[in-house]
Formats: C-alpha cells, sequence, structure tokens
C-alpha cells in the first residue's frame, strides 16, 4: 500500500480540522494553514470566531472568556480530531493543544509527541521564497549558536 503524498496529507488535515471546527462550534474557519516540522503538527485556523465571539472579544474581560471558551471545547472534543489526525499520518498523537487569539479570530493547535512549541503570529505574510533556516544544538564548549 502506497504511503500518502505529504502533500494530500496536508491537504486531508486541514479539510478534517474545517469539518471538525465546524461541528463544534457551528462556525467554519475562513481558512486552515497546516505545518508539519519532523514530530510536530501545527495547525492555524484563519478567523476561526463566530461575527458575535468577535464583539465579545473586544473587551478584555470577553476576550478572556471567549479564550477560555475555546480552550475547554477544544479539550473536551479533540479525542476525535487526533484519531482522524492518526488515521491521515499513521502516527500518533502524544499531546494537542491550542491557544486562542480573541482579536483576531485566529486559533493555533498544536499536535505533537515531543516537542515544545512556541508560537508567534506575525503582523503580516513573509513571502514563501525568502523563509529558511534550521538551528544547531549548543556547541558542546558552551558557547551559543547564533544561526541569524
Amino acid at each position: 500500500m502506497m504511503k500518502p503524498q505529504p502533500a494530500k496529507m496536508a491537504q486531508q488535515v486541514a479539510e478534517a480540522v474545517m469539518a471538525f471546527q465546524l461541528q463544534i462550534t457551528g462556525h467554519a474557519p475562513k481558512a486552515v494553514t497546516v505545518v508539519l516540522s519532523q514530530d510536530t503538527l501545527v495547525i492555524t485556523l484563519h478567523e476561526a470566531m463566530s461575527p458575535a465571539e468577535r464583539d465579545t472579544a473586544k473587551s478584555a474581560e470577553g476576550a478572556a472568556t471567549v479564550e477560555e471558551f475555546h480552550r475547554q471545547l477544544f479539550i473536551n472534543s479533540v479525542h476525535s480530531l487526533q484519531e482522524r489526525i492518526e488515521s491521515i499520518t499513521g502516527v500518533k498523537v502524544h499531546q494537542a493543544v491550542a491557544e486562542i487569539e480573541p482579536a483576531t479570530g485566529s486559533v493555533v493547535q498544536a499536535f505533537t509527541s515531543s516537542a515544545m512549541v512556541q508560537v508567534f503570529r506575525l503582523a503580516q505574510t513573509v513571502p514563501g521564497d525568502s523563509w529558511s533556516g534550521t538551528c544547531s544544538p549548543v556547541p558542546p564548549d558552551g558557547e551559543t549558536s547564533k544561526p541569524w
């Protein structure tokens, strides 16, 4: 049996996430971005909140309420999405977390087996042709490696 191509897997995961979000919230995100790096899958749902949630999130208290609501909703229903991701990728999901940005309505979901995930949401898109890079571990002598 042939393994699915990565682009096809990314598309399948994006479609599964879109359907999952629609099912649990009744609101589909405008777009879904899927990024895989080694054993970490990061999914960003763009404009994932309803207009009412965006209105509620305009105040600090409302934003905290919407953020906690989405976090709890994710925690209580993510099992089915994890199973779908496992069936698409053929790899078990060990951990899943979600972060919500009430100001923009974006939701970031991370599925990982052994990594720490740090998410930085940029103010605008970075052109793909200018993006590349890796970082090596700290050298044995203790000096910090600065790839940039």
